[in-house]
């Protein structure tokens, strides 16, 4: 059994995580801005679904695999940091748009508002590097079953994840709409985004693999 502590330590890791703008928050958002509440929460259920995969994926010992082999780490992490860096531009560049300034989109029909939301977090590169590097740390011999424990960690990441982007996805339309009464504020929201995401690509590019 995991001890408590430790719990409360992944559980903060976990909040930082969902805290970091990444693709899951910038699709979140944008869906419950376009298309309202509903759509939004339809959408989280999808991602969750994704965070399931990314979950049993560990549990069976695939993040093993990935820490084992140099090559298909070093893949995962250029590619991560290449599609964060990508991210950033489109933060940035002229004529860019904040994910919380409101836009019009064609409405999706809610399975494919699953789909979407499954398939941004089963490819976020953030999330996979969290199950690679940050996950490993907290799963030890000492404490019984290493399944019960990647299960225990999982649920836990997944239960902040939830509570997190639920708050988002219900209050996106009402933060939007602040930011279109302050629009410097929206441009500054903008470049904060673009920043934090050159940041964190920067780090994923320099990580050093973990011995396996």
């Amino acid at each position: 059994m995991i001890p408590p502590k430790e719990l409360v330590l992944f559980a903060g890791a976990a909040l930082l995580m969902v805290l970091s703008p990444g693709p899951n928050m910038i699709y979140l958002i944008s869906r419950s801005i376009c298309q309202g509440r509903k759509a939004g929460v339809i959408s989280l259920l999808g991602v969750i679904a994704g965070f399931l995969v990314h979950m049993f994926s560990a549990a069976v010992g695939l993040t093993t695999l990935f820490l084992a082999v140099p090559l298909a780490y070093e893949v995962l992490k250029w590619a991560g940091a290449a599609y964060l860096l990508w991210l950033a531009w489109q933060a940035v560049r002229p004529g860019a748009r904040s994910p919380f300034e409101a836009r019009s989109l064609p409405a999706d029909p809610p399975s494919r508002l699953f789909a979407m939301g499954f398939l941004t977090n089963l490819l976020n590169p953030k999330i996979a590097m969290f199950y690679l590097s940050v996950f490993p740390q907290f799963v030890s011999a000492a404490h019984g079953s290493i399944f019960t424990q990647s299960i225990t960690l999982g649920l836990t990441q997944i239960a902040v994840s939830f509570s997190v982007n639920l708050a988002i996805a219900l209050s996106a339309a009402r933060m939007a709409a602040w930011f279109g009464r302050n629009p410097l504020w929206l441009a500054a929201q903008r470049y904060f985004m673009g920043f934090v995401l050159t940041g964190l690509a920067i780090r994923l590019a320099v990580e050093r693999r973990h011995a396996a």
